[in-house]
């Protein structure tokens, strides 16, 4: 019967040009597809996720990374040179390694180069929180335990005056306590969410069903309300913000960043950018906040939202930080935290081995399986 209607889901998803994924975390967010026409049915059946090179693109020169072999950087060139053979048959279109600091191998997929683009769903999550954290410091916000009616004063005219008592610590930890099932029944609750007239309106009327801060659900709409309270604190678009205090400092010019119909950024899942640009985030966070030589987000943001603060779903996904998956991974069991969206869209990042890895792709059915790659290949090619 499950498998019945997760037909009938799919297919009423292809016939309204939207699939959602079916995995956890595979929340039924739009494939990305940034700046491409609709593929006909002789171009083949796989939709693109990304924006198209121009044909013999020029060589680009970056400014902010350094390129090297991976034998320089203590990994086997061979092994990820097996990866590249077997990536062809999967729905991956760009998987970026960087060690040490340094960009050591790339793969994109035919059509595609590092100048395409690419939605990258939840991993957007990531990046508000380091918007947080920068805001916190900054003082535009004052404490993490603040009420979040503090923020958005229309948390008071909710009929459930208990809704008062959540924080904006419940909203980067998922404990709000606000009915959200994003994953198991995708349709009812995300689905309703993206077509409401006002977001912020349809996050907060859904019903308490428990006391903020003791149960995890994973909810992109809780995000979105962290993205509204951070406007309001700071007095501009998040979108503004990121690129004042984010993507500008990084040197991110890829980026754009969609927003909900009142004009508030998408916190929870709309950033669009390359994946050069999404590996800066992984670098950033393992060199504690620094950019070339710049403090971009406080080092004790960055501890703090990568160590764990729940058990998450209590799956495979792992545990969870400040709007960060943390778990280990390989036969050594490597810490990693990473950013994680639907359809396959990664930002890994291995402390103990200096590793960023960012892979993109479209994968509606499994979201995990694009993971296969870092685990089975990159991490394997590591020579300690």
């Amino acid at each position: 019967m499950k498998k019945c209607l997760a037909l009938l889901c799919t297919l009423a998803m292809l016939l309204t040009g939207c699939l959602p994924g079916t995995e956890r975390e595979a929340t039924p967010e739009t494939p990305a597809a940034v700046g491409t026409e609709s593929s006909s049915q002789e171009e083949g059946p796989e939709p693109d996720l990304g924006q198209e090179a121009d044909p013999e693109p020029e060589p680009e020169e970056s400014l902010d990374w350094e390129f090297d072999t991976p034998e320089n950087h203590g990994m086997d060139g061979a092994v990820l040179e097996r990866m590249h053979e077997a990536l062809p048959d999967a729905p991956v279109y760009a998987v970026v390694t960087v060690r040490d600091g340094v960009i050591v191998d790339e793969y994109y997929r035919e059509g595609y180069d590092e100048t395409s683009v690419y939605e990258i769903h939840s991993c957007s999550k990531s990046f508000t929180s380091a918007l947080f954290g920068i805001a916190l410091e900054e003082g535009d916000i004052e404490d993490i335990h603040d009420p979040l009616w503090n923020y958005l004063p229309q948390v008071l005219g909710q009929e459930d005056t208990r809704k008062q008592d959540i924080t904006l610590e419940h909203l980067l930890t998922h404990t709000s306590g606000l009915e959200w099932d994003e994953w198991d029944e995708p349709v009812s609750t995300w689905w309703d969410f993206r077509s409401s007239a006002n977001w912020v309106d349809f996050i907060l009327g859904r019903e308490l069903v428990s006391e903020p801060g003791s149960a995890f659900a994973y909810s992109t709409g809780g995000t979105h309300l962290l993205a509204a309270a951070l406007e309001n604190a700071t007095g501009k678009s998040l979108a503004d913000y990121g690129q004042e205090k984010l993507f500008g400092p990084l040197g991110m010019e890829s980026v754009s960043w969609g927003s909900d119909p009142q004009g508030i950024t998408d916190g929870g899942n709309g950033l669009v950018m390359n994946a050069r640009d999404a590996a800066k985030l992984g670098q950033l966070y393992l060199d504690g906040g620094m950019w070339q030589g710049e403090q971009i987000v406080p080092t004790e943001w960055v501890e703090e939202s990568t160590t764990v603060k729940n058990n998450g779903e209590g799956d495979g996904t792992g545990s969870y930080g400040y709007q960060w998956w943390i778990r280990s991974f390989g036969a050594q069991g490597y810490r990693c935290y990473y950013a994680f969206g639907a359809f396959g869209q990664y930002i890994l990042a291995v402390p103990d081995l200096d590793l960023v890895v960012v892979i993109t792709s479209f994968s509606p059915q499994d979201s995990y399986a694009p993971r296969r790659f870092f685990t089975e290949y990159i991490l394997p090619a590591c020579v300690e």
